[in-house]
């Protein structure tokens, strides 16, 4: 970033900034207010005179960035703009940078502890000793869940960036069978790509890392799921609307799919009305939107923030 006077960051508490080194943030924008949290309705005002906005999910609409004389720069706060009116942002000559990159190794450490509790049954066993069943056990384990090794199973990979290589290389660390899946619908599928619909009837694991886009809305609906292996594992760790979750919640009600691990929904934070956040949903791990979220991720991103 070049040196600029006057920016806001209007939702500086998603990075946790207080944990941080700020240092090369302050010195790329000397006079640089931080806000916790920003409602649309208070953003006008917040940026004010700012060269530089600062932003994660804080919309950036039109009517936004119209009211913005001095803006000359929007720096996003995260790998996707989603939030971003870019069409405005073009029109209104206000450049638009995202960060890249600096999360991957921990979104693949938390996709790769739900496949690993998934599989491994870790709640269902941890239930069985806070509830005593070990304790009564007769023998010196209690295998009650039955459990299987990663070792052998198939990856299925859909979004083959950074972070679904990084994906595919830990898998392949544990033994397993990389299957990178081609775009849904194309004609012609590439070198060292295997067709949508085979990569879920095939996978033991399918783990979603591809932007949300209108192409990849509903890309895992009743349709897709009813392709997968019924033991199968589904990780979302990509946009909630690329999964359709009141079809998920159906298939792991009726044990149509063998688990999921989501860190993303649809709505965030989710509303009570959710279909995921059925308590009686079996064999689902929910986080809160935290994969990227490492403390060294947060410092890689608010290092790149800067350049």
């Amino acid at each position: 970033m070049s040196l600029c006077t006057h920016g806001v960051f209007l939702d500086a508490d998603s990075i946790q900034p207080d944990e941080l080194d700020l240092g090369s943030l302050k010195q790329a924008v000397p006079d640089l207010t931080f806000y916790p949290h920003t409602r649309l309705e208070d953003a006008v005002e917040r940026i004010g005179s700012a060269e530089v906005v600062i932003c994660n999910k804080t919309p950036m609409r039109r009517e936004v960035l119209a009211a913005a004389s001095n803006l000359k720069l929007i720096t996003v706060a995260a790998t996707g703009v989603n939030n971003v009116d870019l069409t405005a942002a073009t029109e209104l000559g206000i450049v638009v940078c995202n960060a890249r990159g600096y999360s991957t190794q921990s979104v693949v450490q938390v996709v790769f502890s739900m496949i690993l509790g998934l599989m491994t049954r870790l709640s269902d066993y941890q239930g069985a000793v806070s509830f005593g069943v070990w304790q009564q056990s007769q023998q010196f384990c209690a295998l009650d869940f039955p459990f299987s090794e990663l070792h052998g199973k198939r990856i299925g990979i859909v979004g083959y960036g950074a972070i679904g290589r990084a994906v595919e290389q830990v898998g392949e660390a544990f033994g397993m069978e990389s299957l990178i899946a081609e775009r849904r619908g194309v004609t012609e599928v590439r070198e060292n790509r295997i067709a949508f619909e085979d990569v879920l009837a095939q996978a033991d694991v399918l783990t979603l890392h591809c932007p949300f886009t209108p192409e990849t809305n509903d890309l895992i609906a009743e349709k897709e799921i009813a392709l997968m292996k019924p033991s199968a594992l589904l990780i979302n760790a990509a946009r909630g609307g690329v999964v359709n979750e009141a079809a998920l919640r159906d298939a792991l009600k009726q044990g149509r799919i063998g688990g999921a691990g989501v860190d993303v929904l649809t709505n965030e934070p989710p509303t009570d009305g959710n279909p995921l956040l059925d308590p009686s949903i079996p064999n689902l791990i929910i986080t809160p939107h935290i994969a990227w979220a490492s403390r060294e991720a947060r410092q890689r991103l608010v290092d790149r923030l800067a350049e």
